[in-house]
């Protein structure tokens, strides 16, 4: 069954300002999406059992549930063990249980931060910043997004810093902005992103 609208839960408005632009890149016209934002990850882990409950009793089979949320330093299986968890609890079948059966949620973790993507698309940063150094990829600990030490966001600030950006500190949503009006989801190097995008692409032939 082909999927006509997507409810998006994320844990903080910076996801939410780059998945309403990245969204549109990987979806076809005919699907439509809405994306919640929370104020940081415990509340969208406090909240979520609930509102999967309240889903279970009314979701349209040809929606789904996408709920995005921060590896951070969390555990990956736990944190993701977790989420099926919630899910199944709900009585919802999410795509990593459902074995070729129709499922309603998909669960997905961007390693380890949001700007783990950024540092996946560096033209797009540098389409944002100019002045960010165009041989960050190159770097050793820069070439795999997903494997950055010491915290993502906190890396990204440091690159922008150094040539003047965020002096103040890095605003995450203008940032978020900024960067996701540029991103080539189909370029993108960050693998927790490839498996986002590819799960969307997914849906719209599944």
């Amino acid at each position: 069954m082909i999927v006509q609208h997507i409810e998006v839960l994320v844990e903080e408005p910076s996801m939410e300002q780059a998945l309403h632009l990245l969204l549109p890149k990987i979806l076809s016209q005919d699907i439509s999406f809405s994306i919640y934002p929370h104020q940081c990850k415990h509340e969208l882990l406090q909240r979520l059992p609930e509102r999967l409950r309240g889903y279970a009793t009314w979701l349209p089979g040809d929606w789904r549930i996408l709920v995005v949320i921060d590896r951070d330093d969390d555990d990956c299986i736990a944190l993701k063990t977790g989420l099926e968890n919630f899910t199944r609890q709900a009585g919802l079948l999410s795509r990593s249980q459902a074995r070729n059966q129709p499922y309603s949620i998909v669960n997905r973790l961007a390693i380890e931060e949001l700007e783990a993507w950024f540092f996946g698309d560096w033209e797009a940063v540098r389409k944002a910043y100019p002045k960010a150094p165009r041989q960050i990829p190159l770097q050793a600990k820069y070439r795999d997004p997903d494997a950055i030490l010491g915290g993502t966001w906190e890396a990204f600030e440091r690159v922008l810093q150094k040539v003047g950006y965020f002096k103040g500190g890095l605003r995450k949503i203008e940032a978020a902005r900024a960067v996701a009006q540029h991103m080539n989801p189909g370029c993108n190097r960050s693998g927790s992103f490839q498996t986002l995008r590819n799960v969307l692409l997914e849906m719209q032939t599944a």
